[in-house]
């Protein structure tokens, strides 16, 4: 059981070691302006402007040491998180680290649907999730833990069928597999101790989530300006979907405005083909650092 719990002030962060997540978690941290030391040396890092201490650890271990309160917070898949069953708090859905806990088998062996698998062995690093999910169906199987390359089990004729992590799907065909079902959805969630924190720290988390929030909405946003006929105002504030009103500012040609404005970028093309058919110009569109709404 991990011990000592952490009843400093100092606001306590778990996040992977190293792996898929580590290198998107420090950017988003640094992201959010929190500067600290080479990570990669150490595994407790101090935060030189903010009071945060990261903690480098196993993925694996980030649940537990959470649900115990020796972290306060942690960054963590939430496929790891469930198939610990963990007592956390999730605080946000960080829309990275995406994948899918599925089932796969050989392309050639027949085992086409999950009622194919009736009476066979899966192999897999997840198997309370495995057994959750094929104890509501009338399919009984037999799970094989396996802690690595569970992609080759079938191969060496340890199992019939695995329970494993995708991505790409590229590791599955590079092993002659093929997805059949998917189980699990996950991304990185960042969690919360459900152990009594200090007010102390829950300011400080209520001001990391602020960053957070402000970062991940610019990254989602871009910045646009434009030129537009006076008379096509009107029409093209009904065409962005901007957060607020937009800024409108006139121009020395009097029949001329200029529009400033934010929108979500996965509506960027769409609102562009729209504005020039209103004869909008000059278009210049401008990545965000930050922003809070």
């Amino acid at each position: 059981m991990p011990n000592p719990v952490n009843d400093t002030d100092t606001l306590r962060i778990a996040l992977q070691k190293s792996g898929r997540l580590t290198d998107k978690t420090i950017q988003l941290l640094e992201g959010i302006g929190l500067k600290f030391d080479d990570y990669k040396r150490n595994l407790l890092v101090k935060c030189h402007n903010f009071d945060v201490e990261l903690l480098l650890i196993r993925d694996d271990d980030i649940p537990e040491y959470v649900q115990d309160g020796v972290c306060d917070l942690g960054f963590v898949g939430a496929n790891v998180t469930a198939e610990r069953g963990a007592d956390v708090t999730v605080l946000r859905n960080l829309d990275y680290g995406i994948c899918r806990l599925s089932i796969a088998t050989p392309k050639s062996g027949g085992l086409d649907t999950v009622e194919d698998l009736d009476g066979k062995t899966i192999a897999t690093s997840y198997p309370s999730l495995t057994r959750q999910y094929f104890e509501n169906l009338p399919v009984d199987i037999e799970p094989i833990y396996i802690s690595g390359a569970v992609e080759i089990t079938p191969r060496l004729d340890v199992a019939d069928a695995i329970v494993d992590i995708v991505s790409t799907g590229n590791t599955l065909k590079a092993n002659g597999l093929r997805e059949i079902e998917t189980i699990f959805e996950s991304e990185t969630q960042l969690i919360q101790t459900n152990k009594s924190i200090s007010q102390a720290k829950i300011e400080l988390i209520e001001k990391f989530l602020l960053r957070i929030d402000g970062h991940q909405q610019a990254e989602r946003s871009r910045y646009i300006m434009m030129n537009a006929p006076k008379d096509s105002m009107e029409r093209i504030k009904d065409i962005i979907p901007s957060l607020n009103s937009p800024t409108v500012v006139p121009l020395a040609n009097e029949d001329m405005i200029a529009i400033h404005t934010v929108i979500p970028i996965d509506e960027f093309w769409q609102v562009m083909e729209k504005l020039k058919e209103e004869g909008a110009s000059g278009i210049v569109v401008l990545p965000i650092e930050s922003m809070i709404a």
